[in-house]
């Protein structure tokens, strides 16, 4: 039986897809097999993968267009070996990931959680920026810390874990677009016992304007106030981590509420439901009030906050800017 399982949900993968695969495929430890999760392509990914004639490559097609959150749903439910990764399907294995891996599981056998640093890339591929530093052992509050404080990089590539731990804790949360879910994932398996990181980079994690900034939707909103109720339930469950998110909670709600109040101004009313800007600033002092009692937290004392709220309740001023993001496509509020 092979060690590792290295798992890739995807629709319409394109060329991105066959540079992923390739990637996969070019690891210097070979123990391993591919899990291919196709959601209904119709750009012939599919058929592509089957032309590679690898026989450590399984698909999983499915009868019907899936959500991305029933796509990636079907893991649980799928045979894997002792350990998985799971990979976004334009992001890149370097050809040492799998070595890295396994001496960080040798040196760390009872981690519940295995990561190393990587890079990120643009749409053509270029280097971004590189990570920023992770400890090389973190515990689930220490994991938590750095997550609420914006002290690390958090995606869904990279990280190993063993399949029947992932299984145990329900696997990834179906979050809308399972925004934030990694979030939930990660640190409901670093809690178990601990995460170990490797110094190395041993892959990329590719970013996009359409993914980042311009997706004309509610869904950041909604799993956003999901994972709030997951810290909820943390507070109610684990003392130490209580403690955690009654010292960084704030801060997290705080930055969170201005970057998504901003993203559902640049989102057309008619592709937002009854979600305003003020409604949602509203639920931000909602949810800190949640994770701390007593709390000064005045969503409004953020300047480029309140003038998203007042942009936003009047027609002329939000069509105005609207049209002007439209020419200018960088930053207007900070």
């Amino acid at each position: 039986m092979r060690k590792y399982s290295i798992i890739l949900p995807v629709r319409n993968g394109g060329e991105y897809v066959k540079d992923c695969v390739k990637s996969i495929l070019a690891q210097s430890y070979r123990e391993f097999n591919l899990i291919v999760l196709d959601n209904y392509s119709t750009d012939g990914t599919p058929e592509w993968i089957r032309s590679l004639g690898e026989s450590r490559i399984e698909i999983f097609l499915s009868d019907r267009p899936l959500t991305i959150e029933e796509n990636w749903g079907r893991i649980t439910g799928i045979g894997k070996n002792e350990f998985i990764t799971l990979i976004g399907h334009d992001d890149l294995l370097y050809p040492h990931y799998l070595d890295v891996m396994n001496s960080l599981i040798v040196k760390y056998p009872d981690a519940t959680l295995y990561q190393s640093h990587f890079n990120f890339i643009d749409a053509a591929g270029k280097e971004i920026r590189k990570c920023l530093p992770m400890d090389v052992r973190q515990t689930g509050p220490e994991f938590l810390s750095d997550i609420l404080s914006g002290e690390i990089d958090i995606m869904g590539t990279g990280y190993m874990m063993r399949a029947k731990d992932y299984d145990a804790v329900g696997g990834i949360p179906p979050y809308p677009n399972l925004l934030f879910a990694d979030f939930t994932l990660w640190t409901e398996l670093t809690r178990m016992n601990y995460k170990a990181t490797s110094f190395e980079e041993s892959f990329s994690f590719r970013k996009h304007l359409s993914t980042t900034s311009i997706s004309p939707d509610t869904k950041m909103q909604q799993a956003f106030g999901m994972f709030v109720d997951f810290l909820v339930m943390l507070k109610k469950t684990d003392k130490e981590l209580n403690n955690v998110i009654e010292r960084y909670g704030i801060n997290f709600i705080k930055k969170n509420c201005k970057g998504l109040a901003h993203r559902l101004l640049r989102t057309p009313k008619n592709k937002r439901g009854n979600l305003s800007v003020a409604t949602f600033v509203h639920d931000c002092k909602i949810y800190a009030d949640r994770l701390q009692n007593n709390n000064d937290y005045d969503p409004l004392s953020e300047g480029s906050v309140k003038l998203a709220m007042q942009i936003d309740s009047n027609l002329f001023t939000r069509t105005l800017f609207l049209i002007f993001k439209k020419i200018y496509s960088k930053p207007v509020l900070h």
